[in-house]
């Protein structure tokens, strides 16, 4: 396969490291040229970073480690990409001062494509290096196939079915549709598709779905297409929603993250391909996810057999709502953050708004399929009810029968947050005290340095 694709790293911080700024500043001048970078935030596994590289068919990946296990780490990545017939997966790091040289040239030796040293950032800088990782990056190819058949091509074969997706990206699915075709039909696979606005929460609503189910049906598997925009000034692209991703983690889950390539779009051109290819592999349930959308978009019915519309509370006026196309069409809704401040409000507002776009003016609130959740909360209530809600709509919806919730997939809700509520401004708190503390000592201080003068004065009088 040429290389028509964008250049797709990895990035994240190593294990037990909580030092993401080298790497946030280093994945942000690769987007700026051009990439496409899949980030996985900090305290990341090697396991993890591998399995995400593997999934996303990635071209590099790039860690940064301060935490003294470098060696290893770094080595046992390495042997995983080998495991996984993946060493065309290169790996660049570096780690400041707490990498020395003579570790650098063991780790370059071991296989790793550039461990970068604070001598190579002052020869470099910073975008020289990164222009010298994608450099060597672009000079590889990747596998020119993919076998594509009954014996390989399944929900286990990650790398396969990445190498089909980025088959299609590159614009070049012609060559193995004929397959895919062939395989999809043998798995009644459901499509749920989730869009909303940016910044809703869409991806840790996914995360919640994904982990409900694959607890309640073991003998399931799921895949997950995400997508993200890409930058219309510079090509490149954040593709985030992994941060966010903690229950993908799983032998029964894939998820492949995808830009949009088109500033002004809410999904890839090549959604329907990456979809077939995920039918092909046999996933029983595949979630597709949208990049955040404004009012008018409602482009992922078109891929989906049902549809999930997450907002927040925070979306105006309540005329606002008269203008969102998804509340027209969603069969679900989930107000998501619904622990903030005019919640029950807005779910009143949405209802209200749902009886008259659907003409259920008798209808009551609960009856509704709406939902307020807290996706960021674990065991939630609302997203409980939501996956329960789910469920139930797939099975009635699309006249199948995909299975029953099991009792203990929700059980053991956690009613108490984490944080008292009389304590979630806890933080605010200690920083009022200090605060408090700093102009009362200063105060004191002039109080004791005028004193100090007034007893100078009186000894001077006195002859003292």
């Amino acid at each position: 396969m040429e290389k028509k694709n964008k250049i797709r790293i990895v990035t994240a911080a190593s294990l037990f490291d909580g030092h993401d700024v080298a790497i946030n500043i280093m994945r942000r001048i690769m987007q700026a040229q051009g990439a496409e970078v899949i980030h996985l935030g900090h305290n990341r596994s090697a396991q993890e970073i591998v399995e995400a590289a593997i999934q996303e068919d990635a071209d590099a990946i790039a860690i940064t480690s301060y935490q003294g296990g470098h060696i290893e780490f770094f080595k046992y990545m390495f042997d995983l990409l080998a495991q996984n017939d993946c060493k065309h997966i290169k790996i660049f790091g570096g780690g400041g001062g707490t990498i020395l040289p003579s570790e650098i040239e063991e780790l370059e030796a071991y296989g790793i494509a550039k461990i970068y040293s604070p001598d190579d950032g002052r020869h470099l800088g910073l975008e020289g290096m990164i222009a010298e990782v994608l450099a060597a990056v672009s000079k590889e190819e990747k596998a020119k196939d993919v076998a594509v058949n009954t014996a390989n091509f399944n929900t286990q074969n990650w790398k396969a079915v990445a190498q089909a997706i980025s088959i299609a990206e590159a614009g070049e699915f012609g060559k193995i549709q004929q397959e895919i075709d062939k395989l999809k039909g043998k798995t009644n696979s459901v499509i749920l598709g989730i869009t909303g606005t940016g910044g809703a929460g869409k991806s840790s609503v996914t995360d919640e779905i994904v982990r409900r189910f694959l607890r309640n049906f073991e003998d399931k598997s799921v895949a997950v297409i995400s997508v993200d925009p890409s930058k219309k000034k510079s090509g490149g692209a954040l593709l985030g929603d992994r941060i966010r991703m903690n229950a993908i983690f799983n032998k029964r889950a894939y998820m492949r993250s995808m830009a949009t390539r088109e500033s002004d779009r809410a999904l890839s051109e090549y959604i329907k391909p990456a979809l077939d290819v995920c039918k092909a592999a046999g996933f029983e349930f595949i979630i597709l996810e949208s990049a955040g959308v404004g009012q008018s978009d409602a482009s992922i019915l078109e891929f989906c057999d049902v549809s999930l519309y997450v907002m927040t509370p925070e979306y105006g006026a309540a005329s606002q709502l008269e203008k969102i196309n998804m509340l027209d069409y969603a069969d679900v809704i989930a107000i998501n953050k619904f622990d903030k401040l005019g919640a029950d409000d807005a779910y009143n507002d949405v209802c209200k708004q749902y009886k008259r776009n659907h003409v259920q003016f008798q209808a009551k609130n609960e009856e509704l399929p709406i939902v307020g959740t807290v996706a960021s909360k674990f065991n939630n209530n609302g997203v409980n009810a939501l996956f329960r809600l789910l469920l139930k709509t797939i099975n009635t919806k699309l006249n199948v029968d995909f299975g029953e919730l099991h009792p203990t997939t929700l059980s053991g809700d956690v009613t108490e947050p984490i944080i008292p509520p009389a304590r979630t401004r806890y933080l605010a708190e200690i920083s009022e005290t200090i605060v408090r503390y700093d102009n009362w000592a200063s105060e004191q201080s002039k109080i004791a340095s005028k004193l100090y003068q007034i007893n100078g004065v009186l000894n001077l009088v006195n002859g003292e």
